[in-house]
C-alpha cells in the first residue's frame, strides 16, 4: 500500500476523530464523554482511535494546539506596525473562519484550556506591540494585558455566539476603542 494513502486515511481519521469530539462537547463536558461515544460517532474502531490518542484528553489538547498553531501561524504572517485595530481585525478574522469550533471551546460549558492559550498567544502579540508603542510601565504591564486580553477574549465569545453580527472590521474597531478609550470611548 503506499505511503500517501495510508497518509489520508490517517488524515480522514483524525479529521472524523475531532469532528466528533468538537460535535459531543457541544452537548456535554469533557469528562463525561468516552472514547466509546466518540468512536461511536466516528464510526471508528476504538483500537484507531488508540493508535493516533492516549484518550479524549489527549485528542482535545491535539484539537487546542493545532488551532494555536494555526493563529499564531496566521497572526505572524503580518506586519501591524503602529495599528492595533488591524492586529484585533486579523485574529477576529481568524476565529470567525474557524467560527463553530472556536464557539465550542470558548463556550462557558466547555472546561478546556483553550481560553487560557489563546490568552497566552493574544498577550504576546497585542502587548509586545502595544507595550512597544505605547511605552508602559513593565510593572504594570502584566495586569494591563491581562485585563485587556480577558475582556477582548469575552467580547470575542459574545460576538462569536450572536452570530458575528458585526464584521470583524466592526468589532476590532470596537475591541480598540474600549481598550484605548475605556467606556468614554464607546458612546
Amino acid at each position: 500500500m503506499s505511503t500517501s494513502k495510508l497518509d489520508r486515511r490517517k488524515k480522514y481519521t483524525r479529521m472524523v476523530l475531532k469532528d466528533s469530539l468538537i460535535h459531543l462537547l457541544k452537548e456535554k463536558q469533557i469528562s463525561s464523554i468516552t472514547v466509546k461515544e466518540i468512536c461511536g460517532k466516528a464510526d471508528i474502531n476504538r483500537s484507531t482511535f488508540y493508535t493516533h490518542y492516549h484518550d479524549q484528553f489527549d485528542l482535545l489538547d491535539k484539537i487546542e494546539e493545532e488551532l494555536i498553531e494555526d493563529m499564531k501561524g496566521y497572526l505572524s504572517q503580518y506586519t501591524y506596525e503602529d495599528d492595533d485595530i488591524q492586529m484585533i481585525e486579523r485574529l477576529l478574522e481568524y476565529f470567525a473562519s474557524k467560527a463553530e469550533i472556536c464557539k465550542t471551546l470558548l463556550s462557558e460549558k466547555v472546561d478546556t484550556t483553550f481560553q487560557k492559550k489563546v490568552m497566552v498567544v493574544a498577550q504576546h502579540f497585542f502587548m509586545n506591540n502595544w507595550q512597544a508603542n505605547n511605552h508602559i510601565d513593565e510593572e504594570l504591564s502584566e495586569y494591563l494585558s491581562i485585563f485587556v486580553i480577558s475582556g477582548s477574549i469575552y467580547v470575542t465569545k459574545s460576538w462569536l455566539n450572536n452570530g458575528m453580527d458585526k464584521s470583524p472590521k466592526e468589532m476590532a474597531e470596537l475591541i480598540n476603542s474600549m481598550i484605548k478609550n475605556g467606556l468614554i470611548g464607546v458612546q
